[in-house]
């Protein structure tokens, strides 16, 4: 694999976005696209088209909102369409990691770096997609 991987944090009116390094080694915050409404997608799909293309992503990992007992509610489902919407964008493949509690640890990690509480929300979604995507690479991958 000589391209990239994208890791994705899917929420109602956010998606984070983080970039794996060239050697597939780490994962960074990129950022954070936004939408007025939930069903509004067009925008969001454009943007992560765009960033696949500048790149060279080869796999996508989209975090997959399990409930804590294990079991997929309305977040999973809603999820699950988001990513039959951007396989007819992107042609690479899409693949689900287990996202519990990474909002929360992102929380922490933002608190411990001193990022004020009214500021979080800035940055939050798209450290969540960071840990998906670290912990796609630490345990996962190839």
């Amino acid at each position: 694999m000589s391209g990239r991987i994208l890791g994705l944090d899917y929420g109602t009116k956010t998606v984070g976005v983080a970039i794996s390094d060239p050697l597939l080694l780490t994962a960074q915050e990129l950022e954070t696209i936004t939408r007025e409404r939930a069903s509004a997608l067009r925008h969001t799909l454009v943007r992560i088209k765009e960033i696949c293309e500048e790149y060279q992503v080869e796999k996508i990992i989209l975090g997959y909102p399990r409930n804590m007992d294990d079991s997929e509610g309305f977040r999973c489902e809603e999820t699950k369409e988001f990513r039959k919407l951007l396989e007819k964008r992107v042609d690479i493949p899409i693949e689900y990691v287990d996202e519990r509690l990474t909002t929360v640890y992102a929380d922490e990690i933002l608190e411990e770096s001193g990022v004020a509480k009214r500021d979080r929300k800035k940055f939050i979604d798209q450290i969540a997609a960071a840990i998906i995507l670290q912990d796609y690479l630490d345990n996962y991958k190839v």
